[in-house]
């Protein structure tokens, strides 16, 4: 006999709890291995990086970090050091983070902050802000 229950059950969205708690440990260590600069490379510890979220697959096997540079002309050059760096960097994880498997980690830059960045300047603007007026507002500047 089955169980119905598990049939009607809606599919899960997002990711589990697991692999946030994971991704988190993750996000934690690879900021300190920058923070502290355990990465010899003069571009990491010169590039001003943070990492304001990790996402983790299901098997918790690959964790994908994304990075916000505070000067996007050193994105290649950090991107290129972390690769040569791999090994290294995915050892010091694992001491730090206890998983069973120490992740496989790619980096990713994260561009969302300069699209909302770039939004709230179009909002600011004076021509924006004169169609953003609600016609009624306008008739009663006018009454007064």
């Amino acid at each position: 006999m089955s169980n119905s229950r598990s049939s009607t059950r809606p599919p899960a969205s997002g990711p589990s709890q697991r692999q946030l708690r994971a991704a988190e440990l993750v996000r934690h260590a690879l900021t300190a291995l920058l923070a502290r600069g355990d990465i010899p490379e003069d571009v990491l510890v010169k590039a001003f990086i943070t990492i304001p979220e990790v996402e983790m697959t299901p098997d918790l096997k690959l964790a994908t970090a994304y990075l916000v540079l505070h000067d996007a002309k050193l994105e290649k050059a950090v991107l290129e050091a972390l690769k040569r760096h791999h090994k290294s960097i995915r050892h010091q994880i694992a001491k730090s983070v206890n998983l069973k498997f120490a992740p496989d980690l790619r980096y990713r830059i994260d561009h969302r902050l300069d699209g909302a960045a770039k939004i709230d300047a179009l909002l600011a603007r004076p021509e924006v802000q004169r169609d953003l007026v609600r016609p009624h507002d306008h008739d009663e500047d006018e009454d007064q």
